[in-house]
C-alpha cells in the first residue's frame, strides 16, 4: 500500500519517523524555509493559506502527490489508538502504516471520532462562532451547483455532531472526487463573499466551512467510513475551551 499522510504545519515541530507521514509547510510562499516540502510547488494555492488554512496542503496533494491513499493530519493533531494524557505517550501511540492498512481493509475512509456539541446543532454552532451569511451562501451554492447534495447538507446542519479538523485518510480516487467537489464549492464562495473587513481569525472562513462539508460529501456518497480517535499533542485548557463554547452559544 502506497500511503501518504500530510502533516500540515506552519512552523518547525516534532514529526513522526514513520515513512507514511509527509510534513508539508502550509502557506510557504514568501516564507522562510523550514526544511519541509512546501505547498507552493507545482499547481498550488499557497498564497490562499490565510483564508484556506490546511486546505492549501489538501489542494497541493490533489494536484501534485501520487499515492494509493492520501490523508491529512496536523502537526499537533494525529490519529491515535488511545486517548492518553501524557504527551510522550501520545507520540508513541500515533497510528502506523500497519495500523492504517488494517483499518482500510474494512473501510473506505478514515475520519476523526465525532465531535459532539450536545446543546446545539452544527448550524447554530457555526452561526454562533462565525458569520451566518457565509454558511447561508454556501448552502445557496450547493443548491444551485450540486442539488444532489442539498438534502445531505440540510441533514448534516441539523445534527449535534460532526467529523471536524479536516482530518481524513482515503483512497486516491475518492480523494480526487472529494477535492474536485470541495474546491468547486469553495472557489465559488470566494467569488461571492467579501472578507476584506474580516479579522485574521474570521478570514479563515473557507477552512471553517470546509470542516462541515466533509460530512455533507460522506452523507451523499454513503461511503463506509471508520471513526478513529484523535489526540492533541499538547496540553489543553478544557475549562477555557468550555467557557469559550458557552460564551459563543449564549452571547454570540
Amino acid at each position: 500500500m502506497n500511503l501518504k499522510i500530510l502533516v500540515a504545519t506552519h512552523k518547525k515541530y516534532w514529526m513522526p519517523n514513520d515513512e507514511i507521514y509527509l510534513p508539508i509547510h502550509v502557506g510557504k510562499e514568501n516564507k522562510q524555509d523550514l526544511g519541509y516540502i512546501g505547498d507552493n510547488t507545482g499547481d498550488n494555492i499557497s498564497l490562499k493559506n490565510p483564508n484556506y488554512c490546511e486546505l492549501t496542503a489538501v489542494y497541493w496533494a490533489w494536484k501534485n502527490l501520487k499515492a494509493d491513499y492520501i490523508g491529512l493530519v496536523h502537526y499537533r493533531r494525529y490519529f491515535t489508538k488511545h486517548n492518553f494524557r501524557n504527551c510522550e505517550k501520545k507520540k508513541q501511540d500515533i497510528l502506523t502504516k500497519t495500523d492504517f492498512a488494517a483499518i482500510l481493509k474494512d473501510a473506505d475512509i478514515i475520519v476523526p471520532d465525532k465531535r459532539k456539541y450536545y446543546i446545539e446543532t452544527i448550524r447554530s454552532h457555526y452561526n454562533h462562532s462565525h458569520y451566518e451569511k457565509d454558511l447561508n451562501e454556501t448552502e445557496k451554492i450547493i443548491k444551485e451547483l450540486f442539488p444532489e447534495y442539498y438534502i445531505s447538507l440540510k441533514k448534516v446542519m441539523e445534527r449535534t455532531w460532526a467529523h471536524m479538523f479536516n482530518m481524513f485518510v482515503m483512497r486516491k480516487d475518492y480523494f480526487d472526487e472529494y477535492c474536485k467537489w470541495l474546491f468547486t464549492v469553495l472557489f465559488e464562495l470566494e467569488k461571492r463573499i467579501d472578507i476584506s473587513t474580516y479579522t485574521v481569525m474570521e478570514a479563515r472562513v473557507f477552512g471553517f466551512i470546509s470542516e462541515l462539508l466533509l460530512d455533507v460529501w460522506l452523507e451523499t456518497k454513503q461511503l463506509n467510513y471508520k471513526e478513529v480517535n484523535v489526540s492533541f499533542m499538547e496540553k489543553q485548557n478544557w475549562l477555557k475551551k468550555g467557557g469559550l463554547f458557552l460564551k459563543r452559544k449564549f452571547f454570540h
